[in-house]
């Protein structure tokens, strides 16, 4: 168990791709007020490295684990005119849907083989995948095929997995490092989280 209550213990608590997008699908209608109340800070913080390192106009972008949409709002306003998403529940992906700030959505589970073409995206962003239960340094070597040359990559990663073997394993990727954050508390309403690190790449 995690010690965090509800839907996000239950998150937290699966143990296979089915089991999290059960999960998922089950806090779909929830989650955006939850996390709101939780003051989630992982697509915010996201936005501000993309934003530092990935100009304006750069297109196709792939939120992968796009959960609810909740940075879709932000792309455009941020200068990027066209995103897509995927994520492993179609509960979720149905609520991002509705918010229609995304140019296509479908369902894809990280760590596995992803039906994009070799340097498809100038830019991949996952926030709040790279965590307890959820996905590992497995899926960073499709993330890092379908994103182009000199494309951007953030990521935040919660810190136990950081340490725990993925900052070994990224650094062993074709990737530079562009920026690392300081750790942070990605739901301060939570007493439960963990600090997490928000990272940039550029692929080489």
């Amino acid at each position: 168990m995690t010690g965090h209550d509800g839907h996000l213990g239950a998150v937290y608590d699966a143990k296979a791709p089915d089991e999290v997008a059960a999960a998922y699908d089950a806090w779909a209608e929830g989650y955006d007020a939850e996390m709101a109340k939780a003051g989630y800070r992982h697509p915010t913080i996201g936005l501000a490295l993309l934003a530092r390192h990935l100009p304006r106009g750069a297109a196709p972008i792939l939120d992968a684990g796009v959960g609810t949409g909740l940075a879709g709002a932000w792309y455009g306003i941020l200068g990027w005119p066209q995103v897509w998403g995927v994520d492993i529940s179609e509960g979720m992906l149905g609520v991002a849907a509705r918010k229609g700030s995304y140019a296509r959505l479908s369902r894809a589970v990280l760590g596995e083989p992803l039906a994009f073409a070799d340097g498809q995206f100038a830019a991949v962003i996952s926030t709040g995948v790279f965590t307890t239960g959820h996905v590992g340094a497995e899926a960073l070597p499709e993330l890092i095929r379908i994103t182009a040359p000199g494309g951007v990559i953030v990521l935040t990663v919660k810190g136990t997995l950081w340490d725990g073997g993925f900052e070994a394993a990224l650094m062993a990727q074709p990737v530079d490092l562009l920026e690392l954050t300081e750790p942070y508390v990605s739901m301060p309403g939570d007493a439960a989280t963990t600090p997490s690190r928000a990272v940039a790449l550029r692929v080489r």
